[in-house]
């Protein structure tokens, strides 16, 4: 069993951390909008997939899954770190990559030992660099971690089942090791899996 921490509860969010619970790992779910944390804990889903509430009730139930608005709570013992925040079009029809930036400083700020952080969320191709800076310059203390893109291919309405059967599954690192770490997680769902560098993983996403 891996403690993974997810973070953002939106539909990326909150799927992928219902599935891999699901798949036996101990998840902890942060947001930072009280109000959604809060219904959740109350089996109230902010968003509508078919299956999802039963999903979550029954990893809820079995003390798999659970939810907060504290990074400390979530990161504390952590061996995985998925950023599933927005990143809503900018008036420039870019990627407005401010979540992912506060999302990376605030775990970069608890992190207590060695962690890999896996981005889920939509972002621009060079994205992953950017955030292990971010990472290397809001440590207060250096820590080893590593980035990995693992870029979502989930369809509103078939999410459960997009993530439990997909085609395959794409992860992006400089660091093979982290990546191959990754992959273990993914070998329940029995989809090839295809281990290659941060930016061309990054890039499948807008290609696909």
């Amino acid at each position: 069993m891996k403690h993974i921490a997810v973070v953002g509860v939106g539909y990326v969010g909150l799927v992928s951390a219902a599935c891999f619970a699901d798949l036996g790992n101990r998840v902890i779910a942060l947001d930072i909008n009280e109000k959604r944390i809060k219904g959740l804990k109350k089996g109230i889903m902010p968003i509508y997939e078919p299956g999802l509430d039963e999903l979550v009730e029954r990893n809820v139930a079995s003390e798999r899954l659970s939810f907060t608005t504290s990074y400390p709570e979530a990161i504390k013992g952590a061996d995985f770190v998925f950023i599933a925040v927005g990143t809503p079009s900018g008036v420039d029809g870019e990627a407005d990559l401010k979540y992912v930036k506060s999302a990376s400083e605030s775990v970069a700020q608890v992190m207590d030992g060695p962690l890999i952080v896996v981005n889920k969320s939509t972002v621009p191709v060079g994205t992953g660099d950017w955030v292990a800076e971010i990472f290397r310059t809001s440590q207060p203390k250096p820590i080893p971690f590593a980035v990995v893109s693992c870029p979502e291919f989930l369809r509103e309405g078939s999410a459960i089942l997009d993530f439990m059967n997909p085609a395959r599954t794409v992860l992006g690192s400089q660091d093979y090791e982290a990546a191959d770490k990754v992959a273990q997680l993914h070998l329940p769902l029995r989809a090839p899996i295809m281990i290659t560098n941060l930016r061309t993983a990054e890039m499948v996403k807008y290609a696909s």
